[in-house]
């Protein structure tokens, strides 16, 4: 078992900046991506973000890259996703979660096993 524990939503205005941090404990090691998702209201879940615990490849959804970073620290057991520049349509349940998916699958959420519980951020105009 993996628990995931998501932190750092809240409330920011436009062009402003969050760090989420997801804080992984349990069978760990069994897993090698974590991924970001975000799911807005009346929207399906959406990959967001990406990253493999060994050798740091990352991966993307092409219209976040270059406002959203993803980054782990592996003694922590922990990854976390800077977010700058936020719009109002970033507004979302930001979610992460674990699992050893291949590549074609690393950015479905079908592709991941053990989910947090979710964490709000909300983008004002």
């Amino acid at each position: 078992q993996v628990q995931l524990v998501e932190s750092g939503g809240g409330l920011v205005q436009a062009g402003g900046s969050l760090r989420l941090s997801c804080a992984a404990s349990g069978r760990t090691f069994s897993r090698n991506v974590m991924g970001w998702f975000r799911q807005a209201p009346g929207k399906a879940r959406g990959f967001v973000a990406a990253i493999r615990w060994s050798g740091a490849t990352t991966y993307y959804a092409d219209s976040l890259k270059g406002r959203f970073t993803i980054s782990r620290d592996n003694a922590k057991n922990t990854v976390y996703l800077q977010m700058n520049s936020l719009k109002p349509e970033d507004t979302a349940v930001y979610y992460c979660a674990t699992g050893s998916p291949g590549e074609l699958r690393v950015v479905t959420a079908t592709g991941y096993e053990y989910w947090g519980q979710g964490t709000q951020v909300t983008v004002s105009s």
